[in-house]
């Protein structure tokens, strides 16, 4: 067994993964037209700490997952407008990347709702899953945004 199976996972990593398949449930949302009921069933029966296809989700935070998601989908009138003004203006929201949507829509929530975590935290967390994602220039937009977009709606930047 590898030494990663036998650490538990602690409550700040079960975060990071509610995270994640928040925004991979996001980008399936926009993808597919999938709604947001179905998308958390279907990622709370088979996907959080569940094995899929040969691949293992982390244990996730069910309830950290769940509030992303439907906070986004809730939300997605005030929020797009939102990271629209902190884009540069040659960059309308569609023409962005899916998956690269879904990771500014989930970060501009939690900064926007999630009073309660510190900004580096939320920006860090985002551009570490655009890293995931992308090589090229999207973690940079990811941090630049999102950074624009604590000074705007919490008047903070990541220190």
């Amino acid at each position: 067994m590898s030494k990663d199976l036998q650490q538990p996972v602690k409550p700040a990593n079960q975060r990071g993964a509610a995270r994640l398949a928040a925004v991979q449930a996001l980008y399936q949302m926009d993808i597919g037209g999938t709604g947001v009921l179905e998308i958390v069933a279907e990622y709370e029966e088979h996907r959080l700490g569940q094995e899929l296809d040969g691949d293992t989700y982390l244990k996730a935070d069910p309830s950290w997952f769940r509030s992303i998601v439907a906070g986004v989908v809730r939300d997605q009138v005030k929020i797009d407008p939102l990271i629209r003004s902190a884009l540069q203006e040659s960059w309308p929201l569609s023409r962005l990347d899916s998956t690269l949507r879904a990771i500014l829509r989930a970060g501009t929530f939690e900064i926007a709702e999630r009073k309660d975590v510190p900004v580096p935290v939320i920006v860090t967390e985002y551009v570490e899953i655009a890293q995931a994602f992308f090589e090229g220039e999207e973690p940079k937009i990811v941090n630049a945004v999102l950074d624009r977009l604590a000074k705007q709606i919490r008047g903070e930047t990541k220190k």
